[in-house]
């Protein structure tokens, strides 16, 4: 029983980080936070790195702190709730910053029926270089819009 109740944690977990990452992109950095993540929309440095990378510290952070107090409390629902969060990280790292922002070289010919709606709606969020008039915040799911042929 606590196996499944482990994984039920693990997967909603998951899934809450979609609705966190659309909310925390549009009500932060797009909104009081949008210091941290203009430059990746456009960007004035030389350096690899992106002042927008910060935002990543914060979930890890999280995600740290309930693996630490599953393994040293009685709080045991801090493992699939840590590792809900760093499973969608690394969705989120692998769709973002290597399949749409080729911050790495590999995932370059991806092109099935999501990776091009995923694609689509991202272009369309960075088709607004400022922090106004954004659409499509989510990540892994986006509007069906982007997903019909054009």
């Amino acid at each position: 029983m606590k196996i499944a109740l482990w994984i039920l944690i693990f997967l909603a977990t998951f899934s809450f980080m979609e609705f966190m990452a659309w909310f925390t992109h549009k009500y932060v950095m797009h909104g009081f936070l949008w210091s941290l993540h203009k430059d990746h929309h456009k960007k004035d440095h030389d350096s690899w790195f992106e002042r927008n990378d910060a935002f990543f510290l914060f979930y890890a952070a999280v995600s740290i702190t309930l693996f630490y107090l599953g393994s040293s409390t009685s709080f045991w629902y801090g493992w699939p709730l840590g590792f809900g969060i760093l499973a969608y990280g690394i969705a989120y790292f692998m769709v973002h910053d290597i399949f749409i922002h080729q911050r790495f070289k590999f995932l370059r010919n991806a092109n099935n029926w999501y990776a091009r709606g995923v694609r689509r709606a991202h272009k369309m969020h960075h088709k607004h270089l400022g922090k106004e008039d954004g659409e499509c915040f989510g990540m892994l799911v986006v509007p069906f819009k982007y997903f019909k042929k054009q």
